[in-house]
Formats: structure tokens, sequence, C-alpha cells
């Protein structure tokens, strides 16, 4: 084999290395992605799961007056009842950390009414919600569900937090309208009644038929 040729051959296995490794290198980055994007997805229904749990246990009615949990295991063993509750099935993994690390939201302290200032009751403070530790950059920034819709402004996965609070709870409440009792215009039984008195006869109009004689009238024993 000539020196040309093994030269024209070396270049031929340095080009196919070369895109091989180009192709290796989109090949991960597009791993990465769908990887991230799942994570996100299990990220969504681990905290859906989680938020549902202190609903459920905060809207618990056999129990008294309603309260968050303090911890989350209480979502687990609920021995506010003489039976024990499980509102949670287990503390999911966090897909992001890879721990059941959560950071965990408090409710806020009650303010005094007519005043901006918090009033500390001594009590512990009972979690409304959980999110992330990671401080990643989330891919998905849009098509969230209502009580995720402030997620698409999120700059981490921190921000993403899975929250139940009283007030959502109300705001979720509509109010049917009260129906009018007055008749619509097109209904027929709207306008029966002013059919009606149009169609009476007018007794001083000219046109008018003369009225029938009175039955006291006739009858001959009141002559």
């Amino acid at each position: 084999m000539r020196h040309s040729e093994k030269g024209f051959i070396f270049l031929w296995a340095l080009f196919a290395a070369a895109l091989a490794g180009i192709m290796l290198a989109g090949t991960g980055q597009i791993w990465q992605i769908t990887s991230q994007r799942e994570k996100e997805k299990e990220l969504l229904f681990v905290g859906d799961q989680f938020r549902q749990a202190v609903m459920s246990y905060y809207e618990d009615a056999s129990v008294g007056p309603k309260e968050y949990p303090e911890s989350l295991e209480q979502l687990l063993e609920d021995k506010r009842s003489p039976v024990t509750k499980r509102h949670l099935r287990k503390i999911f993994i966090d897909p992001m950390t890879n721990t059941t690390d959560w950071g965990l939201v408090e409710e806020p302290e009650p303010e005094q009414e007519g005043s901006s200032v918090s009033i500390s009751s001594g009590k512990k403070k009972g979690i409304i919600g959980v999110y992330s530790l990671s401080k990643g950059m989330p891919m998905k920034v849009e098509n969230f569900k209502d009580h995720n819709a402030d997620f698409s402004e999120a700059l981490t996965y921190q921000d993403w937090k899975f929250v139940f609070s009283q007030e959502s709870a109300g705001s979720e409440t509509t109010e049917k309208k009260p129906q009018s009792d007055t008749p619509s215009s097109n209904s027929p039984f709207g306008s029966q009644s002013g059919s009606q008195s149009s169609s009476k006869p007018n007794p001083f109009s000219p046109n008018a038929s003369p009225s029938a004689p009175s039955q006291t009238n006739q009858n001959p024993f009141n002559q």
C-alpha cells in the first residue's frame, strides 16, 4: 500500500471518529432533555399528591376544628381520631434531588383585624405545601393546571410550590346566581297577562257590543 493511500485512510478514520462523537453528543443531549422532562412530569404528579394529602387532612370533618399538619409524617398517620387515617401513601422521593428532603411551606401567621401586624399564637405552624430543593431551571413554562398557573413564572424548581390553603379552597367554590322572578319577554306566560288585558273590550267604546242583561233583572220572582 502506497503512502498516499495510508494517509487517505487515516483522514477517513479521523472524520468517522469526529462524526461519531458529534452523533453521540447529540444523542446524549436529547436523552438529557427527555430525562429532565420526565422528571418534571413526575415532580408535578408527586407534588400534587402532597397537596391533595394536605387538603384531605385539613378538610377532615370527623376530628373537629380544621387545622394543617405540623409535619409530613402526620399525613402518613393521622391520629387525631380513634381510627388512624392515612392521607398520604408514603413520603415520595423528589425526582430532581433523588431524596425525600422537601422544602416546607408553612401557614402564615394570623393577622389582627384592621392591622397588618401578625400575631404569634405560640402554636407550631402547620404545613400547607411542599416544594423541591433543586435550584435547576425548569424546561416546562406553560400549559399548567389552574392551581399551578403561577409555575409559568418560576426561575427554579424551588418556585414550584405545591400548596393547599383555605383561601384557595374558597376560591374553587362558585356561587350560583338566583334566577329572576320576572318572566322573560319571550315567554308565552310573560305576555299572557298583557294580551288578556289588551283584549278586554272597552265598555265606553262606540264599537263595543251591548252587554248581556243581568240574570237578576230577568228573574220574575225578583220583580
